[in-house]
């Protein structure tokens, strides 16, 4: 057996109950059940952000609900995989992942759960991002001169410790 385990039902239940005994506000409202074949309801939820290469696994947790499962699909994130509970999983490509971590050197995802007002971004100074792109001129030999960048004076704080847990899984094989 290794430590820790592949997602499981219990522990997005642990996770639910952590943040609600810690009074996290959930993040997304439910969405109402309607009568259409093969979809169900969906709770009020937290978000939980993972590395796309679980999302098999994901798949394998007992009442997970697919986003096209959802009554009303357009109200879910782009990057939303489904829910499991009161979880809703959010996939990235840049997920976090710890190699070669789990008592069986197995790589260890991730999964941050997080309500609402856990962390902010606070902009310094009054500034904002910027993007910033200069078209090419014709004083080059070639007019290859371009370029694009971006800037800002900001800083991603987290607010409320409480409102943040990371439950950490292996990978089915």
């Amino acid at each position: 057996m290794d430590n820790p385990t592949e997602i499981t039902l219990q522990d997005c239940d642990t996770v639910t109950q952590t943040l609600l005994t810690n009074n996290a506000y959930t993040i997304m409202d439910n969405i109402e059940g309607e009568n259409k074949f093969g979809t169900a309801p969906v709770r009020d939820a937290y978000f939980a952000m993972t590395s796309t290469k679980l999302t098999s696994d994901l798949n394998n947790v007992n009442t997970f609900i697919q986003k096209n499962q959802y009554p009303a699909p357009m109200n879910a994130l782009r990057s939303e995989w489904g829910a499991v509970g009161n979880l809703r999983f959010l996939v990235s490509s840049i997920g976090s992942v710890t190699p070669a971590a789990s008592a069986n050197s197995a790589d260890v995802y991730n999964i941050f759960c997080v309500g609402m007002e856990a962390y902010a971004c606070v902009e310094q100074d009054g500034y904002s991002a910027s993007f910033i792109y200069r078209p090419p001129i014709y004083d080059g030999p070639l007019a290859l001169n371009a370029s694009v960048g971006y800037k800002f004076a900001e800083v991603p704080r987290i607010t409320n410790d409480l409102f943040i847990i990371n439950l950490r899984a292996t990978k089915r094989f």
